[in-house]
């Protein structure tokens, strides 16, 4: 499907109200176009609908005429350079960016990872900016996550024993 008619799909889900449609497709071209600005700007405008400014500052940190508050909601929410990295999604050289200002934004993040890192990376090569991830540390204890998965295992063995234990009871009635 062509840039285009994703577009209009985009516009047509949008006109819907079917939003988190019309952000899977905005997502799909970003990943297929990084370097498309305006692709970037649209699906900022999608997250405002959801009230996400982490996620608006995402996708508009390469824009000059950016928001302060979405841009300081992203550096919060991602962060770390290498985070950033990755969640701008931007592949080859900053050199194909659209606009002297992205290209200084991008230079600037994959800079600071550098730095943090003590080592050269490459927006192309994600490995060379691994290790940037902030792990929580481990509390060794018992968290309502574990608990809750651990229940829902809990009740899928048991529910499959008793399928079978009825399986095999009417094989012999």
């Amino acid at each position: 499907m062509s840039q285009l008619n994703t577009l209009a799909r985009v516009d047509a889900d949008l006109a819907a109200g079917r939003v988190p449609m019309a952000r899977q497709r905005l997502r799909g071209l970003v990943s297929s176009f990084p370097h498309d600005l305006t692709l970037r700007r649209r699906l900022a405008e999608v997250y405002r609908l959801y009230g996400d400014a982490a996620e608006a500052g995402r996708w508009m940190y390469l824009e000059e005429d950016r928001s302060a508050e979405e841009i300081t909601a992203f550096e919060a929410r991602y962060g770390s350079p290498g985070w950033r990295m990755k969640a701008l999604a931007w592949r080859g050289p900053e050199t194909l960016a659209a606009t002297a200002f992205a290209k200084e934004q991008l230079v600037a993040v994959r800079t600071a990872c550098a730095e943090q890192l003590g080592r050269p990376v490459d927006w192309d090569d994600p490995a060379s900016y691994e290790g940037d991830e902030e792990v929580e540390p481990d509390t060794g204890g018992w968290t309502f996550r574990g608990v809750v998965m651990g229940g829902g295992c809990l009740v899928g063995v048991v529910g499959h024993v008793w399928l079978w234990v009825l399986g095999v009871m009417s094989l012999f009635e």
